[in-house]
């Protein structure tokens, strides 16, 4: 059985936990940050979990993951 290639756009984006989920940043941290409240800044910058039903398209592209 050959190797499986790794998504690399996927692995650059999730990363996952040793319970098995998958950890993923927020979007809009990018840019145009002045209108943006530093709260809103604050919160964005915390990571959070994939949704169960994407996790497991993730979990293919990611066949080394842990």
């Amino acid at each position: 059985m050959p190797k499986l290639k790794t998504h690399r756009g996927a692995a650059k984006r999730f990363s996952l936990t040793a319970k098995g989920k998958v950890k993923r940043g927020k979007a809009y941290r990018s840019h145009i940050l002045t209108k943006k409240s530093p709260k809103r800044k604050r919160n964005l910058d915390i990571d959070t979990y994939a949704s169960p039903a994407d996790a497991p398209v993730i979990k293919m592209m990611l066949p080394y993951g842990r």
